[in-house]
């Protein structure tokens, strides 16, 4: 297979001066979004107690062991903004993302205990759950480092029942271990309750000598007041406990190491941890990157720095989406799979690394006249048409038939509506493609470029539509909604305009309400609004969305669940012809 892939053809365009001049305002608001998430990311890693009051402790933080822990250069965090319920700490308390260890990628996850001391926290839940749901999708190891005092009491309604509950992560512990994902925790200070099951439910069991796992702390040691209140008697007995509690709690290292075997392994010091993590590691199975690589890993013949110049911050503004797909992937080279057809999305396979990728993303600017075939009205990208949807169900079968991993770029003002529309069947298409996308049942991950909208949001490999999206990556320019805030505004109140003009009232009032309903949309569609809600896993900068593809598909391919040989495949045999 070594003519399909060894050299493929050269894509994107040089960037022309006149651009670089053009586009000098949009560069700057790219930038200077870039630089108020760089700044929300360091004001949530600086919560909590100060790094210097933990060192004196004797304990590292969080972001010195990950330091520590993550092979230099490797570390792609995620969630870094997720704060879902809006906690005043500006997080959910725990701090993950995709690196190496040892050389093998995992995906790695740890209490931050500068905050809380590690607690539970309204929202921690849905980020484990993500998390779990990574390392599940890429099949990769996970990896804890465990840290926390158990549960926020006082608002222990928010994250301890339901189906999503703090309880679930327990569960997906389980489920990653039953599908062969080891889950390996370095355990550090005090964990009862929540954190003594979050310990306890991994596979293997690194701690430190003053480590505990405990299925109570202090709290819960007397139990309820056997008066059916508090006064002054009973609360000199709890004291007198908790002071004995507090001097030996339950679930130390003589337990759980000498008795129960719980802990496989102690250390005295808190980097011997990280090390017993890094030993464990060399020993999970794991394929050589050259047993999948179809070529010698290459840099982008094009630059990353032009990608401020070529992806506008307007969202009205078009660009060539071929010239940003090339200044990411290796010797700007791609196989474009039906060129001809379907001109709003771009289909090829292009290589990451030296690993083979599917690559999915919607042109924009003005189709070619007489397009959509269908309609008596000009095609614009960025919008999906029949013959776009029925090459992008071809290409997503074709991967998941030759086991090649996908990599979605969307930037998307939804899929055609009318009646003309209908009758080419795109309601049925766009449902045929989650469908298409479903059953390949190869790892994904998506790009929110600029626009993610409508229906088209999902069924281009959006994470609400599909099971097999592992994470979803923003940008400075990323909006994501039904439909842009003035759009919304029209179809709210266009019938009601009708009404007002007709009764002779006054328009203004009801173009204010427009106004201030677009507004709204504007303000809960920024990128730093998707990243705290979690519309998107993390924004990246333009110039590190490499670093991630990177990741993505080393992890994918670290040890992947099925292979397809390379003269097997289908997919390149059919782009040659």
């Amino acid at each position: 297979m070594r003519p399909y892939f060894e050299k493929m053809a050269g894509f994107g365009k040089e960037l022309k001066e006149n651009r670089i001049v053009r586009s000098k305002e949009s560069r700057a608001k790219l930038e200077a979004v870039e630089a108020e998430i760089t700044a929300a990311r360091k004001a949530r890693q600086d919560a909590g107690i100060p790094a210097a009051k933990i060192n004196e402790r004797g304990m590292l933080t969080i972001w010195q062991r990950l330091e520590y822990l993550v092979d230099a250069g490797s570390w792609c965090p995620l969630h870094s903004l997720y704060n879902p319920e809006d906690n005043p700490e500006g997080t959910t308390n725990v701090v993950d993302g995709l690196g190496k260890i040892a050389g093998r990628w995992a995906e790695i996850v740890g209490f931050d205990n500068k905050v809380l001391a590690g607690a539970w926290i309204p929202g921690q839940a849905e980020n484990i759950l993500r998390v779990t749901n990574l390392a599940k999708r890429l099949h990769i190891p996970l990896v804890w480092l465990v840290n926390c005092s158990g549960v926020q009491l006082p608002e222990q309604e928010k994250f301890y029942a339901d189906r999503r509950g703090s309880g679930t992560c327990f569960y997906r512990h389980a489920e990653l271990e039953q599908a062969g994902i080891p889950v390996l925790a370095g355990i550090y200070g005090t964990n009862p309750a929540g954190g003594g099951y979050q310990g306890i439910s991994t596979t293997i069991l690194l701690a430190h000598k003053d480590a505990n796992i405990a299925v109570g702390g202090v709290g819960i040691v007397s139990g309820m007041s056997p008066k059916g209140g508090f006064d002054a008697e009973g609360l000199e007995e709890l004291i007198a406990k908790t002071r004995n509690f507090s001097e030996r709690p339950p679930g130390r290292v003589e337990t759980h190491y000498g008795e129960t075997g719980f802990f496989t392994h102690v250390y005295n010091e808190e980097k011997e941890v990280l090390d017993g993590i890094k030993q464990y590691m060399r020993a999970i199975p794991a394929y050589d990157p050259m047993f999948f690589r179809v070529a010698e890993p290459a840099e982008p013949r094009l630059p990353a720095g032009d990608l401020y110049h070529l992806l506008p911050f307007n969202q009205k503004e078009a660009y060539i989406f071929d010239d940003i797909l090339a200044r990411l992937v290796d010797g700007s080279e791609n196989m474009e799979f039906r060129p001809g057809y379907g001109p709003e999305m771009y289909t090829g396979l292009v290589k990451i690394d030296g690993m083979l990728i599917g690559a999915i993303g919607n042109r924009q600017g003005l189709l070619p006249k007489g397009y959509p075939e269908y309609a008596d009205y000009p095609g614009i990208g960025g919008k999906l048409y029949r013959q776009g949807l029925i090459k992008l169900n071809e290409f997503v079968t074709l991967c998941g038939r030759d086991r090649v991993p996908i990599v979605w770029f969307q930037d998307t003002t939804g899929i055609d509506v009318g009646d003309q529309a209908e009758k080419a069947e795109l309601l049925g298409l766009g449902q045929s493609l989650i469908y298409s996308i479903q059953q390949t049942d190869v790892p994904m991950m998506l790009v929110v470029l600029r626009k993610g909208s409508a229906a088209a949001h999902y069924i281009l490999g959006g994470p609400t539509a599909n099971r097999h999206n592992a994470f979803t990556l923003g940008t400075a320019a990323t909006e994501i909604y039904v439909m842009h805030g003035e759009t919304a505004a029209v179809a709210t109140y266009a019938r009601r305009a009708v009404k007002e003009k007709d009764s002779g009232r006054p328009l203004e009032p009801l173009a204010q309400k427009m106004n201030e309903m677009a507004k709204k949309y504007y303000d809960t569609s920024r990128p730093d609004y998707c990243a705290r809600h979690g519309f998107v896993d993390e924004i990246v900068d333009l110039t590190a969305l490499r670093n991630y593809l990177k990741a993505f598909a080393g992890a994918v391919y670290q040890n992947p669940q099925s292979i397809c040989p390379r003269h097997h495949m289908l997919l390149p045999r059919i782009i040659r012809g």
